[in-house]
């Protein structure tokens, strides 16, 4: 069962993609994402079991080596998270948007689990270095209370780690506004 997510940053993407194959042959993952990112990195991102997932980024640190950026594991990741990566989500409505900006992909990730965990929220899209000159950003909606209650947990992981860069809450936005983000 795919209930945990691992992601490596790589400075290379020419090692990027080696590692990850050599990521997805050590264990049972699947990939989520594997691309290169701005400002020309590279980012595996696999999902599986906890133990596999833990292997996998094990060998991605250590293949690596000095293109190594950062790392992460997450066990019990909230299922919404994989079709955000994927740009794959479409909520039924946007009611309140939240949005969360940080300087760190892998700590976008981590941001954007703990914001889906923390009320009845729906993802929107959880872009990660594309277009954004590194920096990565997670677009959610549901009531105005709930889209609070998330961006307050997203926050809270982000300034702890010193990394982001501003959070908004738009308790009403505009058809015209939300058009644009699908």
């Amino acid at each position: 069962m795919a209930n945990a997510i691992g992601m490596v940053e790589f400075t290379s993407i020419a090692r990027g993609i080696y590692a990850a194959d050599q990521m997805v042959k050590i264990s049972e993952v699947e990939i989520a994402t594997a691309s290169s990112v701005c400002p020309g990195k590279y980012i595996a991102i696999v999902y599986g079991d906890v133990a596999s997932v833990e292997d996998s980024v094990r060998v991605g640190e250590r293949e690596a080596g000095e293109f190594w950026v950062d790392s992460i594991i997450i066990p019990n990741v909230s299922p919404q998270v994989f079709p955000a990566i994927t740009g794959s989500t479409m909520p039924d409505r946007v009611q309140a948007l939240g949005i969360m900006e940080s300087f760190s992909l892998s700590t976008m990730v981590i941001a954007a689990d703990a914001i889906l965990k923390a009320a009845e929220l729906q993802p929107i899209e959880l872009r990660l270095g594309n277009g954004l000159g590194g920096k990565a950003t997670f677009t959610f909606t549901g009531d105005v209370a709930a889209v609070e209650t998330g961006v307050q947990a997203g926050t809270n992981i982000a300034e702890a780690k010193g990394l982001l860069v501003n959070a908004e809450v738009i308790p009403s936005p505009s058809e015209v506004l939300v058009a644009s983000l699908f």
